[in-house]
């Protein structure tokens, strides 16, 4: 019961922060919307940092992580919002890189290829993912709400439906026991139907924009399905490593990355197929 009430008051003030940073914008900054870019560049940092926690990175490989993070969201934030300081940006994100790179080479206590290599892959995996939700958001901040809650609607939707389907005769279909032993094929089709209901209504109430019915659903289910990947690539990363959450940041939720793992593969696409794409087209 106690895990319960724990469970639910961090999901609710997941919840809050998430929906407070995306809808109250207080503007600054030539314009910018200041608590999103701040909250999320948080978010990123401890994300970027359990990454590379779990890969047994020392103190300084973590620190130059960190800070690489911070500055490559910085520049791709000023960089959609129209804000020349990107350029600046951009010079000391390459810079701090290729410091940590000469740092590697001239340390003989660390494997430099294994440390470089993490953390290239933390910048690509998370820094990166995270930093684009601005793009998405610089779109429309009703979309990237509608982003938010159809993962989550497709988590809950994937759950109801596969405990459902699990206590019936014969029980449901695992889909890769290996790597989540929670995920079935019923849970998965049950998730995707949410997501298009829920794509439906955003349609309907104008959160999609000038998107036509068909792109409207089309989004909602990329969502659903790179979310899926996304949690399940994250699955798989713990599997290997032999851990069961990221970190013991969020009570009774695991860490950063257990709750925004599936954003790491639906942010990048929906940014690209649903608004880069149709500004070039």
């Amino acid at each position: 019961m106690n895990n319960f009430i724990t469970r639910t008051l961090s999901a609710i003030v997941y919840a809050g922060l998430v929906i407070g940073g995306i809808l109250v914008q207080p503007i600054c900054f030539g314009g910018h919307p200041l608590l999103f870019g701040i909250l999320f560049m948080i978010v990123s940092t401890l994300a970027v940092r359990e990454f590379h926690a779990l890969v047994g990175s020392d103190i300084k490989t973590m620190t130059y992580a960190m800070m690489s993070n911070a500055l490559l969201y910085s520049t791709l934030y000023f960089l959609f919002f129209g804000d020349l300081i990107w350029r600046g940006l951009l010079v000391a994100y390459i810079a701090i890189m290729l410091l940590a790179l000469i740092s590697h080479l001239f340390r003989p206590q660390v494997q430099p290829i294994q440390s470089w290599g993490n953390l290239c892959a933390g910048q690509v995996m998370i820094a990166l993912p995270f930093a684009l939700m601005n793009g998405v958001l610089m779109h429309s901040k009703w979309l990237m709400l509608a982003l938010f809650i159809l993962l989550w609607v497709n988590d809950s939707g994937a759950y109801i439906v596969g405990s459902l389907m699990a206590k019936r005769k014969g029980g449901n279909h695992k889909m890769f026991p290996r790597v989540s032993p929670a995920k079935s094929w019923e849970g998965l089709i049950g998730g995707f139907v949410f997501d298009l209901i829920a794509g439906y209504v955003f349609f309907r109430v104008g959160w999609m924009g000038d998107m036509t019915l068909m792109n409207s659903l089309l989004f909602a289910l990329a969502g659903g399905v790179f979310g899926t990947l996304g949690d399940l690539m994250e699955s798989l990363f713990k599997r290997t490593l032999g851990v069961k959450d990221s970190g013991k940041f969020m009570p009774g939720h695991g860490g950063v990355l257990d709750r925004f793992d599936s954003l790491l593969l639906a942010v990048p696409v929906i940014y690209f197929l649903f608004v880069y794409l149709p500004t070039i087209l």
